[in-house]
């Protein structure tokens, strides 16, 4: 049985502390605990330990690890970097820090409490990769005090066999005082409030951190014009879509600046972009941001009805390409940077070339993900695009992307993070609008806000959805996604969009044409929380593995 280690799994900046801290970990007694990267602030300074080793009837001791490279002249130590050695201190550095842990424990409230009095402590310097020889000796570092290459073997037992002589005033720690004294090191029993938001704030600044690293492979694209960049649901197509129009509107690279025009189709992916876009710098903003229907518009031409296809898919494109013919230089364009473009119509390409400076060779830029096609429109550009792949997915907790994956257009790379299982609750077409509103409650007495919960259906809209869309126009519905407030919508507006806890309504048999489409989406918009309510049987149309999945993480949950 291993010793207790924290944290289980470190993050080590150098080989050596990973060495030495993995050769403890399988070679140290079960009651013994193995603390790496201990760091202690107090009034002088801030102190940093590699390890320090918590030891039953023994000691503490702290332990300072050096890596190849260190040598020995004089009684200085060194260690070469760069091409030069620089003078260190490795065992005055090992010693203040062990004086600041003392120094932090015996103060420490619950140790004064306990009636403990001072216990032993001791330092050593460990270089697992540098020969010192058995006749090492300085003044402040006996051979005892230091463990090289050699002694690598023995090292747990070579820690343990502190000299009798060694602090004889201060008695070996007994297992309470060892208890008592890691509970202080780790903070443990001191009492802060916690939300259930706190992992998922942390998860939300691991998610944007992984999605501007993603953004490198914008540099991909600096010399290529048109570019389809393909990736499943949270693979951060969104924001690396928002960061191409800003870096080809302020000009990147050696590049001139650009008149940009940032495009999707859904009005609250829009809003999004927008709300996003006033953030910026002036000089970094779009010259046009909006829907394809926004910038048709923008050019004098009014909408039609939503009901009337021939409109959208023929006479609208016609009228915008002769439009686009006659723009000004100055209203024409350079690039246009097109997000959720699958669910452009092939028509709807043409007067966007025709709109650019240069039809021949004028930036087109493409984020798309196939199996989020939810319209009965099937256009790319007649143009011929490079493909470029995200395979990531970065933006959903690894539970939740589990349940989708099996839809993805291709094998992604889990990287969200761990959250709680999904959660999926069985209800008829019928019943599964009360179902999910029940969901929302029992979400809210977990303690999620109001403004990071979505309940988004796959059918019928929800009452609560048709109420505010025939009080408020579409931007003024959309505007309400951006308030501290449950959010009701449907699956085919809300792409591109995402909220924290999500409760999908399945409010149908499964049996009509692109369910596999909604339910892709739909269950892609949660990042941290989703509960599923609807009948297994009828989401089994999906796929049977995304059932088997969802069934399999439920029952898991209802069991722990």
């Amino acid at each position: 049985m291993p010793p207790r280690l924290v944290p289980a799994e470190p993050k080590f900046p150098t080989d050596s502390e990973r060495a030495v801290w993995a050769r403890l970990r399988d070679a140290l007694r079960p009651q013994d605990t193995l603390i790496a990267n201990y760091r202690l602030t107090d009034s002088a300074k801030d102190h940093e330990a590699d390890l320090v080793v918590v030891m039953p009837d023994v000691g503490v001791l702290i332990v300072e690890v050096k890596g190849a490279g260190l040598s020995v002249r004089e009684g200085q130590w060194y260690m070469w970097r760069d091409g030069r050695d620089e003078p260190i201190d490795p065992v005055g550095q090992a010693r203040e820090t062990r004086y600041a842990i003392q120094s932090y424990v015996e103060s420490d409230p619950r140790w004064a409490q306990s009636s403990r009095g001072r216990i032993r402590y001791a330092h050593s310097v460990v270089a697992p990769f540098t020969t010192l020889g058995d006749d090492f000796d300085l003044p402040d570092c006996p051979r005892w005090m230091v463990h090289d290459k050699h002694d690598q073997a023995a090292l747990a037992e070579r820690l343990a066999d502190i000299p009798l002589g060694f602090e004889t005033h201060r008695p070996a720690p007994s297992e309470d005082d060892c208890e008592l004294l890691v509970e202080i090191l780790t903070g443990r029993s001191v009492h802060a409030a916690r939300s259930v938001e706190d992992a998922s704030d942390e998860r939300q600044e691991r998610a944007d951190h992984l999605t501007q690293e993603q953004g490198l492979i914008l540099s991909v694209t600096r010399l290529l014009n048109r570019v389809e960049i393909r990736g499943g649901a949270g693979s951060g197509k969104t924001v690396l879509a928002l960061t191409q129009a800003r870096q080809l509107t302020q000009g990147r690279d050696g590049r001139r600046p650009q008149r940009v025009a940032l495009l999707c189709y859904s009005v609250g992916l829009a809003g999004h972009f927008k709300r996003e876009v006033a953030a910026w710098p002036y000089k970094q903003r779009p010259a046009f941001v909006g829907t394809f229907e926004a910038l048709a518009n923008s050019w004098g031409i009014a909408s039609g009805s939503r009901d009337d296809s021939a409109f959208w898919e023929e006479r609208l494109p016609g009228l915008m390409a002769e439009q686009a013919a006659e723009l000004p230089p100055g209203q024409r364009f350079d690039s246009f940077v097109v997000d959720e473009a699958q669910d452009f119509a092939e028509s709807w390409w043409h007067p966007l070339i025709a709109a650019l400076h240069d039809q021949h060779d004028g930036g087109l830029y493409l984020y798309s993900d196939e199996n989020q096609r939810l319209f009965q429109r099937f256009g790319n550009p007649p143009v011929p695009l490079v493909p470029l792949m995200l395979d990531h997915n970065l933006r959903n907790t690894r539970q939740i992307a589990e349940v989708f994956r099996p839809l993805a257009p291709s094998r992604m790379r889990l990287q969200g993070g761990e959250g709680p299982e999904v959660k999926h609750v069985q209800a008829s077409p019928d019943d599964a609008l009360e179902a999910a509103d029940d969901q929302v409650e029992a979400l809210l007495d977990e303690g999620w806000e109001p403004g990071s919960i979505a309940l988004l259906t796959t059918g019928a809209r929800h009452p609560e959805q048709k109420s505010l869309q025939d009080r408020y126009d579409q931007a003024g519905y959309w505007a309400t996604f951006h308030e501290d407030d449950l959010f009701y919508g449907h699956v085919l507006g809300f792409k591109g969009l995402e909220r924290r806890a999500v409760v999908l309504c399945v409010n149908e048999d499964g049996t009509r044409e692109r369910f596999k489409e909604r339910i892709y989406v739909g269950l892609s918009r949660a990042t941290d929380r989703l509960v599923v309510v609807g009948d297994l049987d009828a989401i089994s149309h999906a796929g049977r593995e995304v059932a088997r999945e969802l069934a399999r993480q439920s029952n898991s949950q209802e069991n722990q």
